[in-house]
């Protein structure tokens, strides 16, 4: 597919991540495992079927790999929509002149007509006049030279109107084809979501009683190394900013990590007017389901969220989280405050919208709902950057 997105920049340091910790346990595992990984393991069984763990990481991959062609659904379906207005204000437009040319010509040929009637033109300067094309004639001198001044500034302005209107009828049918491929470009995309999604649901159908509940195990040990690096990042980040309100206390590194409705900026640095709207639409938010391609006010995805909350706070976001990513200043993520955006994955197809304390509301992926949790929800390898919105 042909799609052209803008790579974000990289963070700059050493990337930082987390570790899942939904509150969608067992039912989560089966749509929060749902899409995550590569479809290519070879299977570890004599029989040929894979193992738990291949089945885990192939709905993995499965997942991002859906989620980074939502992306570009999303880029694409922007594209489709600017081009599809050029493409009318340019055909608007040639109608328009065409129209126009029209009746230039009419008065071209009524003039012609008249000038001939009256003995005032010769046979050849009304059959100039009268042309569909003038153009075609200007170049004998010896005509030209017989035309009135005003014969000549109608044959002037009639082929410079027609010059006009052939160049953009030639740009009205560039803007077609590139729509045309951009619509194929959407529909590729939309073909390859939905793909992916339908092989991870159908590899995690075939999980029995067993291994769902041994998947469930795994996903409460990643919810439990999740709220301990929640609880590190919001000691990291009390720390570094000692004279704001130290009292407030810290998590525990054995407590799972919860909402934070009204982050310390002890532990989240300064909250802008901005971000407070932001985070005050994002919380609204909360309990409506992922749909890829969403940007509400019903259902969102991920990127679909980000960019609604913000627009709440008078900040327009590009669509996609390509471009998101580079909209901003990066940050680290100790010095990440609420409203920051927190990018994820090496093809950075997932955002989330920063609250404080190591915690942040996003859309994860079809299955579940806007929710809050840890930024280390999918392990800490997974963070990719931070972006504080310019």
């Amino acid at each position: 597919m042909a799609s052209q997105h803008r790579k974000p920049r990289r963070a700059s340091g050493p990337r930082v991540a987390g570790i899942r910790t939904p509150a969608l346990a067992t039912a989560a595992l089966t749509s929060v495992a749902l899409f995550s990984q590569s479809a290519d393991a070879a299977p570890s069984s004599d029989d040929g079927t894979p193992s738990l763990e291949e089945v885990e990481k192939k709905v993995g991959d499965l997942y991002r790999q859906a989620e980074s062609a939502t992306e570009k659904y999303n880029a694409a379906k922007e594209k489709t929509t600017t081009q599809r207005k050029r493409a009318a204000g340019l055909l608007d437009d040639v109608a328009r002149r065409t129209q126009n040319l029209n009746e230039a010509r009419e008065e071209l040929g009524s003039f012609a007509a008249a000038q001939y009637r009256t003995g005032a033109a010769a046979p050849d300067t009304a059959a100039f006049l009268l042309a569909d094309t003038p153009q075609d004639y200007v170049d004998q001198a010896q005509l030209m030279g017989r035309l009135t001044e005003r014969q000549k500034g109608m044959v002037d302005d009639h082929v410079t109107e027609q010059s006009t209107t052939m160049r953009k009828r030639r740009e009205a049918g560039e803007s077609l084809a590139a729509l045309t491929d951009t619509q194929r470009e959407l529909k590729t995309a939309k073909a390859t979501v939905q793909k992916k999604l339908a092989t991870a649901r159908e590899l995690l159908s075939r999980l029995t009683a067993q291994e769902q509940a041994r998947l469930a195990a795994i996903e409460r040990q990643r919810q439990e190394e999740a709220a301990r690096k929640t609880a590190e990042l919001a000691q990291r980040q009390a720390a570094a900013a000692p004279t704001a309100d130290t009292g407030a206390s810290s998590p525990s590194p054995s407590a799972s990590p919860s909402p934070s409705p009204s982050p310390s900026p002890s532990q989240s640095g300064v909250v802008s007017s901005k971000a407070e709207k932001t985070l005050a639409f994002a919380r609204a938010q909360i309990g409506k389901p992922y749909v890829w391609g969403a940007t509400g006010p019903g259902s969102y995805d991920c990127s679909g969220l980000t960019q609604a909350a913000w627009k709440a706070a008078s900040v327009t976001l590009p669509r996609t989280t390509y471009d998101q990513a580079t909209f901003g200043t990066t940050v680290s993520l100790t010095d990440a405050r609420p409203g920051d955006l927190v990018f994820f994955y090496e093809g950075v197809s997932h955002v989330g919208i920063y609250t404080g304390n190591g915690m942040m509301i996003h859309a994860p992926k079809p299955g579940t709902y806007v929710r809050e949790e840890s930024v280390y929800y999918d392990g800490e390898s997974a963070i990719h950057s931070v972006v504080r919105p310019a």
